[in-house]
Order: C-alpha cells, then sequence, then structure tokens
C-alpha cells in the first residue's frame, strides 16, 4: 500500500516471521501506532481500517491477537454496491425533492398553528428557490398555489395574511406569531406598563400622608 511506504511493508513480512503468537501481536500493536504516526490524516480515521491495512499488507497471513477481526479476503477489490436514487419525478425541480418531503411531513401536523407555521417556513424556503430561478415574474400567490398543487390541496394559507405579514419574506423584521401568543405578550407588556405607572403615580406624590403612630 503506497501511502504507507517500502519500509512498514518489510516491517509486516518481518512481524510474519516471528514464531511467537505474542509477540507478533505486540509487534503488530507497534506497528499501527507507527502507521499513525507516519500518517497523520489517518489519525481521523477509525483503528479497525488501520488494522485492516496491516493484514492487507500481510496478504492475509498475520496470525494476532488483534482488537478486530480479520477482514474477509473476497472483499479485497470488490466494487461498492450501487447506491439507489428517489424513484419519482420531481413535479418542481427548482424547489427539489426535499420541499416535497417537507409538505408530507407538514400535512400530518394535527395542531392548525403548528401546521401554519411549517407552512409559512415552507413558503420561505419555496420563496428563495423561486426567486433564484425567476427574479422578474414573482407573487407571492405563486408559492401559495404551488404548496397547493404539491400537497393535494391539503395545505391552506390566506394569501392577503401572508402579504400584509409578509410571511413568506426572509428579511422580515418581525416573525408571525400565532395569535395566542401575540396576545400573552401584548397583556404582558400592558400589565409592566401599568405597573410602572402606578409607581410613577405613587413617586410624584407631592404630599404623601403620613402614618400615625
Amino acid at each position: 500500500m503506497k501511502e504507507y511506504g517500502k519500509n512498514i511493508q518489510k516491517l509486516v513480512d518481518f512481524i510474519k516471521t516471528v514464531p511467537s503468537k505474542e509477540k507478533r501481536t505486540e509487534y503488530a500493536y507497534a506497528l499501527v501506532e507507527l502507521m499513525k504516526q507516519l500518517n497523520p490524516n489517518l489519525k481521523l480515521e477509525s483503528d479497525q481500517k488501520l488494522w485492516d491495512d496491516l493484514y492487507i499488507m500481510s496478504n492475509f497471513e498475520l496470525d494476532i491477537d488483534a482488537p478486530f477481526p480479520m477482514p474477509p479476503k473476497e472483499l479485497l477489490g470488490k466494487r461498492p454496491q450501487v447506491v439507489g436514487y428517489p424513484e419519482g419525478e420531481v413535479k418542481f425541480k427548482h424547489y427539489g425533492r426535499n420541499i416535497e418531503k417537507l409538505i408530507e411531513n407538514a400535512i400530518q401536523i394535527e395542531d392548525d398553528e403548528e401546521q401554519e407555521a411549517a407552512i409559512i417556513f415552507i413558503g420561505r424556503l419555496m420563496r428563495s428557490f423561486h426567486s433564484t430561478w425567476n427574479r422578474e415574474n414573482f407573487d407571492d400567490g405563486i408559492i401559495i398555489d404551488d404548496i397547493k398543487i404539491l400537497s393535494k390541496g391539503k395545505l391552506h394559507i390566506d394569501l392577503e395574511k401572508v402579504k400584509e405579514n409578509g410571511l413568506f419574506e426572509t428579511s422580515t423584521r418581525r416573525d408571525f406569531k400565532p395569535p395566542s401568543v401575540q396576545e400573552n405578550e401584548n397583556n404582558n407588556l400592558s400589565a409592566r406598563k401599568g405597573f410602572s405607572g402606578n409607581n410613577k403615580r405613587r413617586n410624584n406624590n407631592p404630599n404623601p400622608k403620613k402614618r400615625r403612630n
């Protein structure tokens, strides 16, 4: 193996001639550490690869007590298995298959607010993909129509709501929040204002009443 060089190969051949299995094992461990030092990139690899390489350089004839079993000799030079590609045609190629998967997951969401949040997230992604493909002719209605087509009519969002709040814009200053969350924040803000106002009125009273003993 060229990445290790001739000297490592000679050491492997020497270890094969050592009569004691215990000594062969000891030398093999030392050699694997040497292989790591000579090839810093191999430190990121698993130890099993180094031991496999050691077996390969010994022509699968090294009898030692290694931490990993000897790999089958038949695997050497075997062609890797063919990686299967997803079947089925992508309906909108400029969005890609991952958008279709996200829409399939959004359809399964039962909570209306969570599903709407998912639609907004998907809409923003689709808008960024669509603007890269076609910057001149663009409208949020196109994104909503494409979501309906891809979801087979199972996902809906109001176009006017999207335009008014800029929900599909990735640079929106204020992210869209469900009504319940927005209402709670407004109530908390009002409570804080009322509390600070009462304190201000009490502090500005020029003639506070004195407590009687």
